[in-house]
């Protein structure tokens, strides 16, 4: 991981740190306890798959309330309102941000998303350590998401199958070709490919569309990043690539759920 971007570093860096402060506060034996408690999970890759089958986009809306690139995204938050907004414009998934110090995320507001609707959810945040698995399914998550750059594969195929032995979905991300051949050693039924360049914040939809011949039929593409009209959307799906995951292009509008519908009506 030589090459891992200075703004992934430094999160990486802060979130070692934070997993050790966690550990200091709740040992990994009553998290586990305490995961093993959670209602069950709700099938996050099977929404999405349900969806495409009936032949309609798979959207794996985002609540976010800044980033590192944009700063803050929305003032007005309220998770559980944004939650519902998604459901009734015709969300698939959810995805919710749980880094604090660089998305402005929290545990919190992915409980109050998921209680607010019956959509799953995606916890959205950095995860490199199985006590962060653990967290995940304790505070309510369906899914998790691996990102590859931050991961050496011994370790990423640890949280992936920690992950499933707790019932838990997961989408691992990539943003390169290499990445991509990691990731496909896991033979995961869901992919995700981040548009974004880690190095340069820069966004080409091109990414996606790079990759797909590599990708074999029953892996579900989600498209990450840089959705942001309906040419975009009509775009991925001409090119077979039917499932999204989009947070910026709604964050910004005064009803997400109604931004939603609009994009992928």
């Amino acid at each position: 991981m030589k090459d891992t971007p200075d703004v992934l570093k430094k999160i990486l860096a802060r979130k070692a740190e934070e997993i050790a402060e966690s550990c200091d506060k709740e040992s990994l034996k009553a998290l586990s306890h305490r995961a093993g408690d959670a209602s069950a999970p709700r099938g996050f890759t099977s929404a999405l798959k349900g969806c495409v089958a009936d032949g309609r986009a798979a959207v794996i809306a985002e609540i976010k309330k800044a980033s590192p690139s944009k700063g803050v995204l929305r003032e007005n938050f309220d998770p559980a309102a944004i939650a519902k907004s998604y459901s009734d414009g015709g969300a698939s998934c959810l995805s919710v941000l749980t880094d604090r110090d660089f998305f402005m995320g929290s545990e919190e507001n992915l409980r109050l998303a998921r209680e607010a609707c019956d959509l799953p959810v995606i916890r959205k945040d950095f995860i490199i350590d199985p006590y962060q698995v653990y967290e995940a399914r304790a505070m309510g998550a369906d899914c998790i998401l691996l990102i590859v750059s931050a991961l050496g594969d011994a370790l990423l195929a640890d949280l992936y199958g920690l992950a499933q032995h707790l019932d838990m979905d997961v989408l691992i991300e990539v943003h390169d070709q290499d990445e991509l051949e990691r990731a496909m050693q896991l033979s995961p039924p869901l992919i995700g490919i981040n548009n974004r360049d880690l190095r340069t914040f820069d966004v080409s939809l091109d990414t996606t569309l790079s990759m797909l011949n590599s990708i074999p039929d029953e892996c579900l593409t989600v498209t990450e990043s840089g959705i942001l009209s309906k040419d975009d959307v009509a775009l991925m799906r001409q090119n077979n690539v039917h499932a999204f995951l989009v947070g910026e292009a709604f964050m910004r509008a005064d009803s997400p759920g109604e931004k939603l519908h609009e994009l992928f009506s």
